[in-house]
C-alpha cells in the first residue's frame, strides 16, 4: 500500500510546479507588454486569434487535403504538383528535419502542415497574406516555415538528385543519351540562363536590374537529354549576362583545365578523327572546344543553317526543362516578394523537387520527345569526308588559340551533320 504522506507531498510539489509555470508565463506576458508599451504599440487582445485557433477544424491541411487524398488523387496531384505517394516520401525524409519540440506555451505545427503549405506556395505562387486565411497560419509564421522546409529539402536530397558527373563514364552516358534522342554527338549537356523575377532589394541600386526591364536573379543551369538538371548556379544577379556568369563559374574552369572528368577525345560516329566532348549553348557564350554554339545569322550557307538547326534541336532541352520547372512551380513565374537569399533558397528547392519528380515519375509532366528513325547503314569510318572541302576544319581565324580550335571543331561538326553519316532525313525541310 502506498504511503499517503508521500502521495500528499508529490501532489503539493506538482501544484507548486504548476503555479511556478503560471508565474513564469505571467512574468513573460508582463515583460512583453512593457516592451510593447515602450515601442508605442497597443496591447495584444489575443495571443492567438480565435479563427487561427480553429485550424484543425477548418484548415486546408486537416480538412481539404484529407478529402482530396481519399476521394480525388488527380486533384491532390494538381494541388501540390505531386502524387500522394511522393508527398508521403518527402514527409518521411524531410519531416524529422523540421519537427519542433512541444513546450508548455504552445504546440508546434505538424511537419506535414509545414511541408504541404510550402509545396502549395511553390506550386501556386500565392502570397503569404492571402494564404493565411485558407491555411489559418499567420503570414510571419509562413515566412519562417517556407525557408525552413526549403532548406530541409536541399539538405536531404541535394547529393542524391542534383549531382554533376565527375567521371568519364558519367559524362559519356549523358552524351550517348543526347545522340540517341537528339542526334547530336559528344554533347555533355545543354547550358542556358533564366531570369527569376524578384522585388528590388533595399539599397541594391541597379545590381539586380536586368536588360529585360525588371529585377531578378539568374538561374544558370546545365540539363541532360531527359530534362533533368545536372548542375546549377543561382548566385547571379540580374545585371550579369549569361556569358559573364559562366566565365566566372567553376564549371567552365574545370571543363577547360581538364579536371571536370570529360572523356578523352574520340571520333564522331563513323569517323576516325578525335573530337573533344563539349557543352552546347546559345549565341551568348564564347565559342570554345568545350562549348559549341550556332553560327551567326548573317550570310549563312545551307550547311550552316542545317548545323544551327541540329544544334538548336539539342539545345532546346534546357529550354524545355525550364518550361517544365516553371509550370510545375509557378512561384517562378511571379515576382517573388522575398529577400534575394530566400529567392535563391526557393529556386534551389524547386530544382531538387523537379529532378526528384523527373526521376520518380518521368511521364507525369513530359514533353513529346523527337525520335529520329535513322536508316541502318554500314559506313566506312571517314568515308563521308570524300568529295567534301574540309579546309575550314584545318584553318580558322580568331583572337586566340581557344576560339580557333572551337571554330575548327564547329566546322567539322557542320560537315558531319551534312554528310550521309550524320544527316537526319528531315533536316533539309526544317531550314
Amino acid at each position: 500500500m502506498e504511503d499517503p504522506a508521500r502521495l500528499r507531498r508529490e501532489y503539493l510539489l506538482a501544484v507548486l510546479q504548476h503555479q511556478h509555470d503560471l508565474i513564469d508565463l505571467t512574468l513573460y506576458q508582463l515583460r512583453a507588454n512593457k516592451a510593447r508599451r515602450r515601442r508605442g504599440e497597443r496591447r495584444r487582445k489575443n495571443w492567438v486569434r480565435p479563427w487561427i485557433g480553429r485550424r484543425r477544424q477548418f484548415g486546408i491541411y486537416d480538412q481539404l487535403m484529407v478529402e482530396l487524398r481519399k476521394e480525388d488523387h488527380a486533384s491532390f496531384t494538381n494541388f501540390l504538383r505531386m502524387p500522394p505517394a511522393m508527398f508521403d516520401e518527402l514527409l518521411a525524409r524531410v519531416g524529422p528535419r523540421i519537427i519542433k519540440q512541444h513546450t508548455f506555451f504552445w504546440d508546434p505545427l505538424e511537419p506535414g502542415m509545414k511541408l504541404a503549405l510550402t509545396l502549395r506556395h511553390l506550386a501556386s505562387g500565392n502570397k503569404y497574406a492571402s494564404m493565411k486565411f485558407g491555411w489559418r497560419v499567420p503570414h510571419n509564421t509562413q515566412s519562417l516555415m517556407v525557408r525552413e522546409v526549403c532548406q530541409a529539402i536541399i539538405d536531404e536530397y541535394l547529393d542524391e538528385v542534383l549531382v554533376c558527373p565527375s567521371t568519364p563514364d558519367g559524362w559519356r552516358a549523358i552524351a550517348d543519351k543526347f545522340f540517341q534522342r537528339w542526334n547530336f554527338p559528344h554533347t555533355c549537356g545543354a547550358l542556358d540562363g533564366k531570369h527569376v523575377a524578384c522585388r528590388c532589394p533595399a539599397k541594391s541600386g541597379s545590381q539586380y536590374f536586368n536588360y529585360k526591364g525588371f529585377y531578378s536573379i539568374v538561374l544558370m543551369a546545365l540539363a541532360d537529354a531527359d530534362y533533368k538538371f545536372i548542375w546549377a548556379d543561382v548566385g547571379g544577379t540580374g545585371s550579369a549576362s549569361d556569358a559573364q556568369i559562366y566565365n566566372d563559374c567553376e564549371l567552365k574552369e574545370c571543363a577547360e583545365d581538364g579536371t571536370l572528368g570529360f572523356p578523352d577525345p574520340e571520333p564522331l560516329p563513323s569517323d576516325n578523327q578525335d573530337v573533344p566532348y563539349f557543352f552546347i549553348g546559345d549565341d551568348a557564350f564564347a565559342l570554345r572546344s568545350t562549348m559549341m554554339k550556332p553560327y551567326n545569322l548573317r550570310g549563312l550557307t545551307n550547311e550552316q543553317r542545317i548545323f544551327n538547326y541540329r544544334l538548336s534541336r539539342a539545345r532546346r532541352v534546357v529550354e524545355n526543362a525550364f518550361g517544365i520547372l516553371v509550370n510545375r512551380f509557378q512561384i517562378l513565374l511571379s515576382t517573388m516578394q522575398h529577400h534575394p537569399s530566400t529567392v535563391r533558397l526557393i529556386v534551389k528547392a524547386c530544382l531538387i523537387l523537379h529532378n526528384l519528380m523527373r526521376t520518380r515519375y518521368p511521364g507525369l509532366q513530359n514533353q513529346q520527345l523527337d525520335r529520329a528513325e535513322n536508316e541502318n547503314h554500314d559506313f566506312v569510318p571517314g568515308a563521308w569526308r570524300e568529295g567534301r572541302n574540309l579546309e575550314d576544319t584545318q584553318t580558322a581565324s580568331g583572337p586566340n588559340t581557344a576560339s580557333k580550335d572551337g571554330k575548327k571543331q564547329r566546322n567539322l561538326l557542320k560537315h558531319w551533320v551534312n554528310s550521309p553519316t550524320g544527316a537526319v532525313p528531315w533536316q533539309d525541310r526544317m531550314i
